[in-house]
């Protein structure tokens, strides 16, 4: 699967889970909860020990859903993922080594950015779909907004400060492909095993992400 292909999953889905997963066995009944709760895809984050086993046996668990690494730092990373079954990477900045690295082997990899010289950077490799990283932080909508105008061929993934309060504001604006965020599988949740939440919120999720792109 190309990084467009992916790109259109992306705008089907509206919403991409941000998973951070410290005990792998939660991973599989993980996959299911957001699967069964309307949204077969995730960012597995690499900021655990347990997440390349995590993603792994999520891809086991549901072979259809389409999950990528995130977090990533480093083309030793990026080699994990893939060996653990990514299909995309995501990384929280722009790093021209790890954005290289991923294109010389024809891998989707979605950098993120926070200015326009970011922005520039990824335009020089051909990229057309970037993390916007922090969003609210950074200054959430009204600041995309203004990054984006001079780029009218990039779209954006804001992820950073995203909930289910906010989302239908942030897919009202058409250079947004999907937004990314943890609130329907917040860590606390997995930890605990607790996946008809997760269900339920990712449920509640996809109606609003249905709302906000109407």
């Amino acid at each position: 699967m190309n990084s467009n292909e992916i790109a259109a999953r992306f705008r089907a889905l509206r919403v991409v889970p941000v998973i951070v997963i410290e005990d792998a066995k939660g991973a599989a009944p993980l996959a299911s909860a957001l699967s069964e709760g309307g949204l077969p895809v995730a960012e597995v984050t690499f900021r655990t020990k347990a997440a390349a086993d995590a993603l792994r046996r999520m891809r086991d668990a549901q072979p259809d859903m389409l999950i990528g690494a995130g977090t990533v730092l480093t083309p030793t990373q990026v080699d994990t993922a893939l060996d653990a079954g990514a299909t995309f990477i995501v990384a929280p900045g722009f790093n021209p080594v790890v954005v290289d690295y991923c294109l010389e082997r024809d891998v989707p990899v979605f950098p993120g950015v926070c200015t326009p010289s970011e922005v520039e950077a990824a335009l020089m490799r051909g990229l057309r779909v970037l993390k916007f990283f922090p969003a609210e932080p950074a200054g959430g909508l009204p600041y995309l907004k203004a990054i984006a105008a001079p780029y009218g061929e990039v779209e954006f993934m804001p992820t950073g400060g995203i909930t289910r309060a906010n989302l239908g504001s942030y897919l009202a604006f058409p250079r947004i492909v999907a937004c990314g965020g943890s609130w329907m599988a917040p860590a606390d949740w997995v930890a605990k095993g607790d996946f008809d939440a997760v269900r339920a919120e990712t449920a509640r999720t996809v109606a609003a992400a249905k709302e906000g792109a109407a």
